[in-house]
């Protein structure tokens, strides 16, 4: 007879018992009115973060700005046509995985999900938050509950456009008195050249520096850059994701001893 073995949970990836849950919220799929194309997420953005936490030992479930299903945005997939991400490996392998097609599939909506069944939150970038998380109350209380209670609670590029008017619960802006980054001005320059038309409504960089008592960084053009300030943590653009997601973990495993 075989061994009997004990049940345990584990995370997807080499087989270590599970440390935690991280929440990882995307955009739920939505046209651009700048561009007239499909956007959603930035695939980078989720995948690379998702290996750090995974490999780190920690859980991951995945929300969006409305549930169900979610899609990449078309530059960011790296069997696109344009051939933009095609060095992207990283996204290319979960791709081959069933089970992260089918999280993909059936993501939870974030009026689904509470913060105190998670250890941190991390939002993922692309071109749909530019339209979906900005003003988005619901987004910005759930974020404000983990930042408020202690919680690392991150957000990448385009998806730091909630940090421009999200506020706690005395209603003062989350980033007031932070130092942060998000995706630069001089990267929206980039891009818009590259397709020969503007791509976005506004620009990050442009409107967080209208803000009063809180510090904008930016680094060198498509760097990875991420920024701690206490538990606030952000990332420059999609080469920033692995960098903030390590952030992350530094400040759960520093908890947890």
């Amino acid at each position: 007879m075989p061994k009997a073995i004990e049940k345990q949970h584990y995370v997807h990836s080499h087989g270590m018992p599970s440390k935690g849950k991280i929440l990882m919220v995307a955009s739920s799929p939505t046209v651009s009115k700048q561009t007239g194309w499909p956007i959603g997420f930035w695939a980078a953005e989720l995948t690379h973060p998702l290996r750090v936490f995974q490999e780190a030992g920690y859980d991951v479930e995945l929300a969006s700005t409305s549930g169900g299903s979610i899609e990449m945005d078309g530059y960011s997939n790296p069997q696109d046509d344009s051939g933009y991400s095609a060095g992207d490996v990283v996204s290319l392998g979960y791709m081959q995985l069933d089970w992260f097609n089918e999280m993909l599939a059936k993501t939870k909506s974030i009026t689904d999900v509470s913060a105190a069944d998670y250890d941190a939150i991390f939002l993922v970038g692309g071109q749909g938050p530019m339209y979906t998380f900005r003003s988005n109350h619901e987004l910005e209380k759930l974020f404000a509950s983990f930042l408020e209670t202690g919680k690392p609670s991150a957000a990448v590029c385009h998806s730091t456009t909630l940090l421009l008017e999200a506020r706690d619960s005395t209603g003062k802006l989350l980033v007031e008195g932070k130092t942060w980054t998000g995706f630069a001005d001089a990267e929206e320059e980039f891009a818009d050249q590259a397709v020969g038309m503007k791509i976005q409504p506004y620009r990050i960089e442009e409107e967080a520096r209208k803000l009063t008592n809180t510090t904008f960084k930016v680094a060198k053009p498509f760097s990875s850059y991420a920024i701690a300030d206490g538990n606030l943590i952000t990332g420059q653009q999609q080469n920033s994701g692995a960098a903030a997601a390590e952030l992350v973990v530094n400040q759960l495993s520093a908890q947890h001893t």
